[in-house]
């Protein structure tokens, strides 16, 4: 039977891998972004977020504090790699969610299991006028074109077991040569966004992890999806650990002697800096507090902040194994508030 042997969680924001005095100019991009939400589910502009801002904040959002916060996110990304490649998994489970990449408004399951053969990977292309610093970040996400191995038969087991478990889970098996659409309006999202048709590979939080967790030591995935971002059929915090409970059970009675590791990709608050709701989140995966994680205010789960669902979600997976936190760095990059809580850990 197989084993999960090991549980990573991991941010993917592009500043991981943008040089820090770059983060500044990155930043600048925050003043206009219309999914600024704070904790009570409220959208600002960034003037409004600014005005009632604690001057405090001001402090943190320097150029010694970017530096500082990237050489420690290098650190904590080269420990994740260093772990995944000493428990050598022979298949990686990677939850994540897709932002506006292969899945939109015509078709947006609350979850689904990628199980072709492969996914292909495709760097990031950008015109002239295209912005320098997302140019500088894009091989975060991949600088190589490949196909990566996806355990087909797993994947397969993955749906086949959650549907008897009273999961209904779509399922993907191929991409098509082209995808675009439409995403709202809907919820906090109060304007339809138009994505342009275009070639497009697996999504960035599948992709950050293929290239930086894995690092060319390139592993059989199966990507899970979780429609963290779009409403109106976001799951639920409880019903995203009882999906983290069944994929343990499910990993579990998969008839192969493999060694398997499951990946939380995205996270934790994001375009608002949410300290306090993150440090609730890291104290739940630390005392395996499944409770806590279930019952987290779903008005403070919107926006970007939303992709904590895909934490909450391994840790109903991992419950058997410790949680380690490697680093948490509340990432102000303006005096508003923006920018994100940028989390790393493994279980085991």
């Amino acid at each position: 039977m197989a084993e999960i042997v090991l549980g990573i969680g991991t941010s993917h924001t592009p500043l991981l891998s943008l040089p820090a005095e770059m983060w500044e100019e990155y930043a600048k991009r925050d003043r206009n972004n219309p999914e600024l939400l704070t904790p009570d589910g409220t959208r600002l502009s960034y003037d409004e977020l600014l005005a009632k801002a604690d001057p405090a904040i001001a402090t943190k959002a320097t150029p010694a504090n970017f530096k500082d916060q990237f050489e420690r996110a290098q650190k904590a990304i080269g420990t994740l790699e260093q772990t995944l490649a000493k428990a050598a998994p022979d298949a990686v489970v990677i939850i994540s969610d897709d932002q506006d990449e292969l899945l939109f408004d015509d078709n947006m399951p609350s979850f689904a299991v990628y199980w072709g053969e492969s996914m292909r990977l495709i760097p990031r292309t950008f015109g002239d006028s295209a912005s320098p610093v997302m140019k500088a970040a894009s091989w975060g996400y991949g600088d190589k074109a490949m196909d990566v191995p996806v355990d087909a038969a797993l994947g397969k087991h993955l749906i086949e077991f959650l549907i008897d478990a009273d999961f209904d889970i779509s399922h993907l098996r191929y991409l098509r040569d082209e995808y675009g659409g439409r995403i709202g309006p809907a919820g906090y999202v109060d304007r339809v966004r138009q994505t342009p048709p275009k070639r497009q590979g697996m999504p960035h939080g599948y992709s950050f992890v293929v290239r930086r967790i894995m690092n060319g030591n390139v592993r059989p995935i199966v990507p899970v999806f979780q429609n963290t971002c779009y409403p109106p059929n976001q799951p639920t915090p409880r019903r995203c650990y009882q999906l983290g409970k069944a994929l343990h059970a499910a990993i579990e009675a998969w008839d192969a002697d493999k060694r398997v590791a499951v990946v939380a990709s995205g996270g934790l608050s994001h375009f608002v800096v949410d300290e306090e709701l993150d440090r609730m989140v890291i104290r739940g995966l630390e005392e395996k507090d499944g409770e806590l994680l279930s019952s987290l205010p779903r008005k403070r789960l919107d926006s970007a902040t939303s992709e904590t669902r895909n934490w909450i979600t391994a840790a109903g997976a991992l419950e058997h194994l410790q949680f380690r936190l490697i680093d948490y760095l509340p990432g102000y990059r303006t005096p508003a508030g923006t920018g994100g809580g940028w989390a790393f850990g493994a279980w085991s």
